[in-house]
C-alpha cells in the first residue's frame, strides 16, 4: 500500500498598493513565479491606474516574466475571501480593510518616477519580500 500524500491547502496572497500599476503587480508575478501551484496571487489597488507602467513591464521582462499580460485592478475586481497574506504598499489610509489571516505594510517606495537603476533595486526587494513571505507561509500550518 502506498503512503497518502500529503497536502497543504492553497494559500492566498493579496498585494496593495495605489495604482496598482508597479509594486503590487510585481508582487503577484513574483509570487507566481515562486509559489507555483501553493500559491493564489492577487493584487490591487486603492485608486488604480488601469494601466500597468511601461517601465514594470521591461523591469519583469528583463528577468524573463510577460507583465503585460497583467491588468489594473482595484480592490472591488478580487475575490471577496479571507486571504492567508495581504501586504499593502504604500496606500496607507487609502487601503481599505481585507479580510487577511496575517497583513504586513511593506515600506516600499513608488518606483514610478525612479531611474531604472533605482526601478530594479524596488524590484528586486519585491521580489526579496514575496519570498520571504512564502517561505514563512509553507511553514504555518493551515
Amino acid at each position: 500500500m502506498s503512503e497518502p500524500v500529503l497536502t497543504r491547502p492553497i494559500k492566498r496572497l493579496l498585494f496593495v498598493c495605489v495604482e496598482n500599476s508597479n509594486r503590487s503587480q510585481m508582487a503577484e508575478a513574483f509570487a507566481r513565479i515562486h509559489g507555483g501551484e501553493r500559491i493564489e496571487s492577487y493584487s490591487a489597488g486603492s485608486f488604480p491606474s488601469g494601466r500597468i507602467n511601461p517601465k514594470a513591464i521591461e523591469s519583469m521582462k528583463e528577468i524573463g516574466y510577460d507583465l503585460a499580460q497583467h491588468e489594473s485592478k482595484s480592490l472591488s475586481d478580487i475575490p471577496d475571501i479571507e486571504f492567508d497574506f495581504v501586504a499593502t504598499m504604500g496606500c496607507g489610509d487609502a487601503c481599505p480593510f481585507v479580510r487577511a489571516r496575517r497583513r504586513e505594510d511593506w515600506n516600499i517606495p513608488d518606483p514610478k518616477e525612479m531611474s531604472p537603476e533605482e526601478f530594479r533595486a524596488v524590484r528586486d526587494l519585491i521580489e526579496t519580500k514575496v519570498q520571504a513571505t512564502i517561505a514563512l507561509l509553507s511553514e504555518a500550518r493551515p
